[in-house]
């Protein structure tokens, strides 16, 4: 990931991530929360975030269902 993703949320799907390189952020409306290496954060479905990296880039795994819908939102 080198650029910030948009708000968004998951109706049908919990959403895991799961950081292999650099650290990511992750926004939720009350919080953002920051993963390192080797740390895993799940988002439940229905909940609003974003995703970005901190610094040029950041390499994760995501897991999710396979026919995830993603419905995206305004700030």
């Amino acid at each position: 990931m080198t650029e910030p993703f948009y708000w968004h949320l998951h109706p049908n799907s919990d959403e895991s991530f799961l950081v292999i390189e650099g650290s990511l952020y992750i926004d939720l409306d009350n919080q953002t929360i920051e993963l390192f290496p080797d740390q895993l954060f799940t988002i439940p479905k229905n909940t609003r975030h974003r995703t970005r990296p901190n610094g040029e880039r950041s390499v994760n795994l995501t897991f999710e269902r396979q026919d995830i819908e993603t419905i995206r939102l305004n700030n």
